[in-house]
């Protein structure tokens, strides 16, 4: 699977039973890292998928900080 989006990451963690909505975008992202870590750890899904993951985690994390910082 390709992750290209925050979307497509909820869809992979949604497929292993767990729906992150905290209430604010951040927290939500940050809440899916430690997520996606675990099931990376817990051997349910490859590297590949992990670190693809990730990586959109931190490019949308990044966006939110700069969005915050500007206002």
């Amino acid at each position: 699977m390709s992750f290209r989006t925050l979307y497509d990451v909820q869809q992979l963690l949604k497929r292993y039973g767990t729906y992150v909505h905290l209430g604010k975008r951040m927290w939500d992202i940050e809440l899916m890292f430690i997520e996606v870590k675990r099931l990376y750890e817990g051997g349910m899904i490859d590297k590949k998928t992990f670190i693809d993951a990730q990586l959109v985690l931190k490019a949308e994390h990044r966006k939110e900080e700069e969005k915050d910082r500007s206002k």
